[in-house]
């Protein structure tokens, strides 16, 4: 993997455990595989500069599993696939791709890589880092949809920031 990893470094003892911003859809029973190569994806992120979110809300009513922006505005969408029948059940990654400037899906080391599309990008993870094997073409959103698209993913960020240092807020 490209990032230093090291499985005794704090936060990695023990059973792993789902934080509590992690949005429903990945703490579902059965889930765990593919919250840990999230967490190897979003810890590379880090390392390339961007930062990331999980399970963001598209505005076709889909959402991404891991949505990454650069500093200097790129968005990049990243699928996970924990398994081969992940990836063979789920035909809509086509529907992100209006919502990025690059696309990649993110699998395990054992994941054969012939199955991905040679038009998306590849990442191989584990819990503790990932690397990219293929970069995903560049496809600059336009203006207008960059902007919404910001301004929605930052209000998300903001209502999730709020259910961690508020859980039971009150309506005034």
């Amino acid at each position: 993997m490209s990032v230093p990893s090291d499985p005794s470094s704090p936060g990695d003892e023990g059973d792993f455990v789902i934080p509590a911003t992690v949005p429903p859809f990945f703490g579902r029973p059965g889930m765990e595989r593919a919250l840990l190569l999230a967490r190897g994806v979003r810890r590379m992120l880090i390392h390339h500069g961007m930062r990331s979110m999980l399970e963001v809300p598209l505005a076709n009513n889909r959402r991404a599993d891991i949505l990454a922006l650069a500093g200097d505005g790129t968005v990049t969408i990243i699928e996970i696939k924990s398994s081969v029948a992940d990836f063979r059940a789920d035909h809509k990654w086509g529907d992100y791709l209006e919502f990025c400037d690059r696309f990649y899906f993110a699998v395990g080391e054992d994941f054969p890589q012939e199955l991905i599309p040679e038009e998306c990008g590849l990442i191989v993870a584990d819990g503790y880092g990932a690397e990219i094997l293929r970069q995903g073409p560049e496809v600059k959103l336009n203006a207008a949809r960059r902007k919404t698209l910001l301004l929605r993913v930052a209000m998300q960020a903001f209502q999730r920031l709020h259910q961690v240092e508020d859980p039971r807020p009150t309506a005034f």
